[in-house]
């Protein structure tokens, strides 16, 4: 039994029940087509959830299901209730004070979890926090990297809005910083309902950005220079 539950760039998100347990699951199916198990291993989301799981925070991969004939790649995820973009989309009450510092809490620890063990996310947004009743984890591992890897990083990275200034103004040279940067936004986000940076476009993010938080430090700009 599937259904669609979230399409995304680059892979579909099912609702799946397993033959074995009964159990619904997630199933996260890969668009793009693999050669060998190799590389299927080498992939950094499954290298990422396999070394931060298990943990209360992040989200739990179970199974990596590969099809070695039709190249086929399903990572079989534990099912959560929503996203922090679906609990706040069309909300006009305020969420409970306590309830939003429960959530930040365990963002917070997952990120810590996430950096100590040498990972940064590089996509932390509403649609990419999950929760199940007062549970939030941290999923979409696929833009992940190694905290000790080197710079500058040349692919894309993280949705505009929460996107840090040295992601915006630096041709690849950031950190995991970014990670607590982003928070800071969904942050934002939960409290108020509404992005705290909505920029249309780069130049008009930097803008928003500015807008808010005004000119940085002459020590802060010296940085981006370097």
């Amino acid at each position: 039994y599937k259904n669609i539950y979230c399409e995304g760039t680059f892979s579909d998100v099912l609702k799946t029940q397993s033959l074995r347990d009964g159990n619904y699951y997630a199933c996260k199916q890969m668009k793009q087509h693999f050669e060998s198990i190799e590389q299927v291993n080498s992939l950094r989301e499954i290298q990422a959830l396999r070394r931060l799981n298990p943990h209360p925070n992040i989200l739990m991969l179970h199974e990596v299901v590969f099809d070695r004939k039709s190249g086929c790649l399903a990572l079989i995820c534990e099912l959560m209730d929503m996203n922090i973009y679906e609990l706040i989309r069309g909300r006009r009450k305020p969420l409970p004070e306590k309830k939003i510092m429960n959530y930040m809490y365990q963002l917070c620890k997952s990120l810590d979890h996430m950096h100590r063990n040498g990972i940064f996310h590089r996509d932390v947004k509403p649609e990419n926090i999950l929760i199940k009743q007062d549970t939030l984890k941290l999923g979409d591992f696929g833009s992940c990297r190694s905290v000790y890897s080197k710079q500058p990083y040349t692919e894309y990275i993280s949705t505009r809005w929460y996107r840090a200034p040295e992601c915006l103004l630096t041709d690849g040279y950031y950190s995991y910083k970014m990670d607590m940067w982003s928070s800071g936004c969904v942050f934002y986000e939960i409290t108020s309902f509404h992005p705290l940076f909505p920029g249309s476009n780069e130049l008009d993010q930097i803008s928003k950005i500015h807008d808010i938080l005004g000119t940085p430090a002459k020590k802060t700009l010296n940085k981006f220079k370097q």
